[in-house]
């Protein structure tokens, strides 16, 4: 009989992200899919009393928790004890968490403490005839595998985007306090504060509907015979906030400024999607400018539908990797599209 555990970083306000409440979607699918499971969710956070309120109506059979100043802040030390405490207590077989910043850098060492095999971007999880399989996502070799392992414990960190968050109704939840030894070792990593942009520019948006991809064209030369650099920057980033949608580029826009060439100020390697990019999942994706050939598809494998412009007819998204292409002047479309988006 499998023991689940599912733990949860609650943030600075004491809620759950979305891709905690996915996670916790994905925790009760299989604790209802495997004949004779339990599970329980692990809270780590300063305060994490209104996060098991938020999931209270989850299904779950118990609610651990380890809380403090302590803990307050994502760190791997703290992160990794947490882990190691709560599973534990719950005696966990299966341990499930978001692939987020937080356990990405936790959970591998506290699988360790535990003896436990541990494996990453989890894109779904399958219960069929008693037999537990994963899917899980390689990038770098472009594929999907099902596996499964008959060693217990076994960490599992869930790739967000697979599944609806968790919705139903809060309530009251009785929560288990679970004492963890705390280390002034810990202090030797400390969060100092928080670095944002405003409200207004900000451009990397994972739960939005819509990713925006902009190529190396929008800095090229156009049928003038001039590059329009600031332009381009405006009517993107014009489009970016009217839509509150993400945006992405790809490595040869990122890397035009290590060659001495215009580039758009705001992008990074952050925004980079691709084959040595991100693999970002919005229901919807638009590319602007980029050819759409293999390095720039592989980023898109998790898009819905997706749409691209582009001025040459044969270029890479019209040889069935977009929806619908649009051959045309992306100046020209994004001129139009801002004015009609008011």
């Amino acid at each position: 009989m499998e023991k689940i555990l599912l733990l949860l970083g609650v943030d600075g306000e004491g809620k759950l992200a979305k891709a905690g409440l996915e996670a916790v979607e994905q925790a009760r699918r299989l604790a209802c899919a495997l004949s004779g499971a339990s599970w329980a969710v692990g809270l780590v956070g300063r305060n994490v009393e209104d996060a098991a309120r938020q999931v209270a109506g989850c299904g779950a059979g118990k609610f651990l928790a380890v809380s403090g100043d302590a803990f307050a802040s994502p760190r791997y030390a703290s992160d990794a004890a947490a882990a190691e405490a709560l599973a534990r207590r719950a005696e966990a077989t299966l341990i499930l968490a978001p692939a987020d910043s937080r356990w990405m850098r936790a959970l591998p060492g506290a699988a360790h403490r535990l003896g436990a095999a541990v494996d990453t971007h989890i894109a779904g999880i399958e219960a069929a005839a008693g037999a537990l399989r994963v899917r899980r996502w390689y990038y770098r070799q472009r594929i999907e595998a099902v596996q499964s392992r008959r060693s217990r414990p076994w960490a599992l960190l869930l790739d967000a985007g697979n599944v609806a968050a968790w919705s139903g109704e809060a309530g009251e939840a009785a929560v288990e306090t679970v004492p963890v030894e705390t280390s002034q070792a810990w202090e030797r990593t400390k969060v100092v504060g928080v670095e944002a942009p405003e409200a207004g520019e900000q451009t990397i948006r994972p739960d939005a509907d819509l990713l925006f991809v902009a190529g190396a064209g929008w800095t090229k030369k156009q049928a003038d015979g001039q590059a329009h650099v600031e332009e381009a920057a405006e009517l993107i980033l014009d489009f970016v906030r009217k839509t509150k949608c993400s945006l992405g580029s790809s490595k040869s826009l990122v890397d035009l400024s290590s060659e001495g060439q215009a580039v758009l100020p705001f992008l990074t390697h952050l925004h980079q999607v691709g084959q040595t990019g991100s693999t970002p999942r919005h229901p919807k994706g638009l590319a602007t400018c980029c050819h759409g050939e293999e390095p720039h598809v592989v980023g898109w494998r998790f898009i819905k539908e997706r749409r691209a412009v582009n001025l040459d007819p044969n270029c890479g998204w019209a040889q069935g990797k977009a929806d619908v292409l649009y051959v045309a002047d992306a100046f020209a479309v994004m001129r139009e599209v801002n004015k009609l988006l008011g």
